[in-house]
C-alpha cells in the first residue's frame, strides 16, 4: 500500500507505520491546496492519503475516487502519538475509496513533553 502523509501530518508517523510512506515535502507537494493533494496522489499511484485537513469531505467530490482519505482529528505531535494504534488500525481498514476520520480530541490538561 501506498500511503502519501499530507504536510500536516508530523514526521513522527511514518516509521510507525509498516507500509511504504512518502510525505508530501519529500515530492514538493507541501505548497500545493485546496483539494489538489488529493487529485495529485491519486494520479501518482497513491492508495491512501492521510491528511489534517477535516474539511477535505466538504471541498472535494469523493465519490468515485480510487484513493483512500484518512483525516486525523488534530494534529499537534503530543496528541497524535496518544492515538497512534487507532491511525494505525484506520490505515489497515481502509478500503478504496473510503474515508475515515480518527478523532484525536484536544485535551490540554493531559499534554505530557
Amino acid at each position: 500500500m501506498r500511503v502519501l502523509f499530507d504536510q500536516g501530518v508530523h514526521r513522527g508517523l511514518p516509521p510507525l507505520c509498516p507500509i511504504v510512506m512518502t510525505e508530501a515535502k519529500k515530492l514538493k507537494w507541501e505548497e500545493i491546496s485546496n483539494g489538489d493533494p488529493l487529485k495529485l496522489a491519486e494520479g501518482a499511484g497513491f492508495d491512501l492519503i492521510v491528511t489534517t485537513d477535516k474539511n477535505v469531505r466538504y471541498q472535494q467530490n469523493l465519490a468515485g475516487r480510487k484513493i483512500s482519505t484518512v483525516v486525523l482529528g488534530n494534529s499537534p505531535w503530543w496528541l497524535v502519538r496518544q492515538h497512534l494504534e487507532a491511525i494505525v488500525a484506520a490505515v489497515n481498514t481502509a478500503t478504496i475509496g473510503s474515508y475515515i476520520e480518527v478523532a484525536i480530541p484536544f485535551a490540554p490538561a493531559f499534554r505530557q513533553g
